[in-house]
């Protein structure tokens, strides 16, 4: 029986999730903003076999106090589209994913943007749906206030439906492109989708061809209860947070179990935990990396990035006490309750659960590589994850150290691929191409 495969994404947006990784010594600084850097990582992900670029989004300069802003390298980040685009001419097989808001955006803007992509990179798309957990997005798209959570992930329901709805306009014969009869295109074969919904009202048909991979790959993140439901039912590939081993398990057999009783193929959506991942000689080295890396995280950060955390302003916590009660709020309540557990877990003061969030608070593999291709290979045997979406810890030296040293090491065992399985995304993460609902067969 064949070995069951790793699935690799790139988390690329920061470039390092970890907020000291522009200070470590040997990095890029600018690295979020320098496009012959970025073409470079790429194109070491994909020397790598790594199956997407995943860059993730804000609408909004991080909600954080300026004495944290100043210091924090998420401030400036290209438009995911425009630089997503780019790198598709650089690169062949790995696939380029990005973010989409259900909440700030329209359905006819996104499905054009994807299906865009997906006809540039020739079938490499994948749509990361998100509702937006930062309030201060509203505020940049004429509201006062964020959308409350639940309501949120109604409106990405329908968000979705119309989207896909939308690629699926036109059949995939549609464009005939008949010199001699002058005919271009078949209007038999191109639907209107007039859609009439609570939150929308969408005429169509979209005005591009149907995407290369029917739709491109539908990417989730989250795992509050509205997300883990919506995942069940609309995405591909999960992005999930940090957390034990048995806590990834049950999270998975939440998720696929929700899928079974969809009556939908559990192998047709991918589970991907966050991992941080440092790469060392040794375990000590390994430990060492992290140690300096952590150190250049100012605390003005740390206290920022668990108020960001817990969606709740922490700089009034006393900073040697345990974490206080956090009341209910209108931020992402899965990120939140990870917090809540951490300190709880590790039995943590605020000081000491501030700095460890400040550079990163997920789950970490830190290690050799035999270590933690280890560490993978058993979540991946005992259904803890189909994969992981991999987070370095600073650029490039991280990011080397994983294809140079890992990589070869998953290779070694039969878990990871060793040359691209397809040409699209779908064929790479071994998912069927979507029939289209309105032109089967």
């Amino acid at each position: 029986m064949a070995k069951r495969q790793l699935r690799l994404g790139a988390f690329m947006r920061p470039v390092s999730i970890h907020t000291g990784a522009w200070r470590y010594p040997g990095a890029v600084p600018d690295a979020n903003f320098n496009f012959p850097v970025l073409k470079q990582l790429i194109q070491k992900l994909e020397a790598g076999k790594f199956d997407a670029f995943f860059m993730a989004d804000h609408l909004a300069v991080l909600n954080m106090p300026i004495e944290a802003l100043k210091r924090s390298h998420t401030v400036t980040s290209f438009e995911p589209f425009t630089l997503l685009s780019a790198l598709a001419a650089v690169t062949e097989h790995i696939g380029l994913v990005a973010t989409g808001s259900t909440t700030f955006d329209e359905p006819y803007h996104v499905a054009r943007r994807f299906a865009s992509l997906d006809h540039i990179s020739n079938g490499r798309a994948g749509w990361n749906i998100v509702t937006t957990s930062n309030p201060d997005a509203a505020l940049n798209f004429g509201l006062d206030d964020h959308m409350e959570h639940a309501e949120r992930y109604k409106r990405a329901r329908e968000f979705y439906d119309v989207v896909t709805g939308l690629w699926d306009s036109f059949a995939d014969d549609a464009f005939v492109r008949d010199v001699e009869s002058g005919i271009y295109v078949d209007p038999e074969k191109m639907h209107v989708l007039d859609h009439k919904g609570k939150y929308f009202k969408v005429r169509g048909p979209l005005n591009i061809a149907r995407p290369v991979q029917g739709w491109p790959v539908i990417v989730q993140a989250g795992a509050s209860d509205d997300g883990k439901q919506l995942a069940a039912e609309t995405a591909e590939a999960v992005f999930t947070g940090g957390g034990s081993i048995g806590d990834a398990q049950k999270l998975y057999a939440d998720i696929k179990g929700r899928m079974d009783k969809l009556g939908r193929n559990r192998d047709h959506l991918k589970i991907l935990p966050g991992a941080f991942v440092v790469v060392g000689d040794s375990v000590e080295e390994a430990q060492e990396k992290r140690a300096l890396l952590d150190s250049k995280v100012h605390y003005a950060n740390a206290i920022a990035s668990l108020s960001i955390m817990i969606g709740s302003d922490a700089s009034g916590f006393d900073p040697d006490g345990p974490l206080p009660e956090i009341p209910e709020t209108n931020a992402s309540k899965s990120g939140r309750q990870r917090v809540i557990d951490l300190a709880a877990r590790e039995n943590l003061t605020v000081r000491q659960l501030a700095q460890r969030l400040g550079g990163y608070g997920g789950s970490a593999f830190v290690g050799t590589p035999t270590t933690i291709a280890d560490q993978m290979e058993e979540w991946l045997v005992t259904e803890a994850s189909d994969g992981f979406n991999i987070m370095f810890p600073f650029l490039p030296e991280g990011l080397d150290d994983f294809v140079d040293k890992v990589i070869p090491e998953l290779q070694r065992r039969g878990i990871f691929r060793t040359e691209y399985e397809g040409r699209t995304l779908r064929e790479n993460l071994g998912l069927p191409r979507p029939e289209n609902r309105f032109f089967p067969g």
